[in-house]
């Protein structure tokens, strides 16, 4: 008798879960909770419904999403195939049509035989299980993911600061060192953990001056969560007086710039995102800007004014797991290798990001109910650098992340110029899936497309 395992969401994660496994075999149980219940972001019951853009970005190889589309193609995306043939011309980027696509996934799904699509509310967790239901988990499966992983697991709010790469910062600018000297870390920079930026009275009033007058985002009222303290917007806290954020994020006390032998009137600091030193976290500059003023008001700040930005700030509601300290290596309980995670939830953004741990959940549970150990793409690849930052990333900090070449391991060679770099990069995360997926004996269920 063939074993039936249950998907639970009905989004891009869970269908391409559903999917992967149900080609390797499985009967598949895909829960989805829409229309029996509604959330304040969809408007349909089709699967795979994309509610925010229709833009899956870069086809790209010189940009991480495209390189992450690639490494998918490789692996035999449904979600890919789908969105292929509901492109709309968009340039370079994958942008479809939302109804056709949402459509093309709901009949892939019903047409396979091996798929039950079942319309209810999932109250609990039985392995084996991918669980997948993205930002707006319903909240008795919350309750019960918290009773499982622990209260803390999961959060219901992101406030992210933007991250930008190491190698964009200018370092005549910024200098190295923490708080009166203070590093509890082994192994830390002996000149101390951040990166500074320090800002005269006139260049903080100018930033400050720009900060408050910029353009806010401001998203569906499902996106308007409230602000709490700790997770006030930077454009929030300016607004209460101009000394405030140099009373708070920017406070330059215990920060004297060797180069002067004095503290600056105020200090923009810069945390360390991931092990290798490649992408640096504005500290306390979680925000709700537009993109292009985050752009145009973080560029004032001393060092930043060629900054390349890897991700941007935001703050909106975003149920999500603190994977780094509840889950296994590929996304599972640490009870139980069955029970697994995919997709926003897990601490991935994006339409692509979701999609693909989605595939490689039910490439990981298939393996794992075959007697086989679960596998991780290596950190060279996109989707194996995801997997590395959702399990090294300090706990005590976790926020979600999308694709990047910030989180690949370096190239052996140091190569200057930028675009060269990333052709390199992808040809190596290429070559290696490439070798990963014969080495594994993972065969894409479609077939792959350059």
């Amino acid at each position: 008798m063939t074993q039936r395992v249950t998907v639970v969401g009905g989004g891009l994660a869970g269908s391409e879960a559903a999917w992967q496994l149900a080609a390797r075999g499985f009967d598949v149980s895909l829960h989805e909770m829409r229309p029996v219940v509604t959330t304040p972001a969809h408007k349909t019951d089709r699967l795979a419904e994309l509610v925010c853009s229709n833009t899956f970005k870069s086809t790209e190889l010189t940009n991480a999403h495209g390189l992450l589309k690639a490494e998918m193609r490789l692996l035999g995306s449904m979600v890919l195939e789908a969105a292929d043939g509901s492109r709309v011309a968009a340039g370079s980027a994958l942008a479809v049509d939302r109804d056709a696509f949402s459509a093309a996934v709901t009949g892939r799904i019903a047409s396979e035989p091996r798929i039950e699509v079942v319309r209810d509310e999932v109250s609990s967790i039985a392995s084996p299980c991918v669980i997948a239901t993205g930002p707006l988990t319903s909240d008795k499966l919350a309750t019960a993911i918290r009773a499982r992983l622990g209260v803390g697991a999961l959060a219901f709010y992101d406030a992210i600061a933007p991250i930008v790469a190491r190698d964009s910062i200018d370092d005549s600018l910024v200098f190295r060192g923490s708080r009166y000297g203070k590093e509890t870390m082994d192994g830390a920079d002996a000149d101390g953990a951040y990166l500074n930026c320090p800002l005269s009275r006139e260049q903080y009033d100018e930033f400050l001056d720009a900060l408050v007058s910029a353009d806010q985002y401001h998203g569906h009222e499902f996106d308007e969560v409230p602000y709490f303290e700790g997770c006030m917007p930077v454009e929030v806290m300016a607004k209460r007086g101009r000394d405030t954020l140099r009373f708070g994020p920017l406070k330059p006390v215990g920060l004297r710039d060797p180069r002067t032998g004095r503290e600056a009137y105020a200090v923009v600091q810069l945390r360390q995102e991931d092990r290798g030193g490649r992408m640096w976290n504005l500290v306390g500059f979680q925000t709700r800007l537009r993109i292009p003023e985050q752009q145009r008001v973080l560029r004032m700040i001393p060092g930043l004014a060629d900054a390349e930005f890897l991700r941007y700030g935001s703050i909106h509601r975003n149920s999500y797991l603190n994977s780094p300290a509840a889950l296994t290596t590929h996304l599972s309980t640490r009870d139980d290798p069955a029970i697994l995670f995919a997709g926003q939830i897990t601490g991935v953004e994006g339409y692509t990001e979701s999609s693909a741990t989605g595939l490689l959940a039910g490439i990981n549970l298939s393996r794992v109910l075959t007697g086989e150990s679960p596998v991780i793409p290596p950190p060279t690849t996109m989707l194996g650098a995801l997997y590395r930052y959702m399990r090294e990333a300090d706990p005590a900090h976790f926020q979600p992340m999308n694709a990047n070449f910030g989180l690949l391991d370096d190239l052996p060679e140091r190569v200057r110029d930028k675009k060269r770099k990333r052709e390199l990069f992808a040809e190596r995360a290429l070559r290696d899936l490439q070798l990963w997926v014969e080495a594994h004996s993972i065969h894409g269920t479609l077939t792959a497309q350059a």
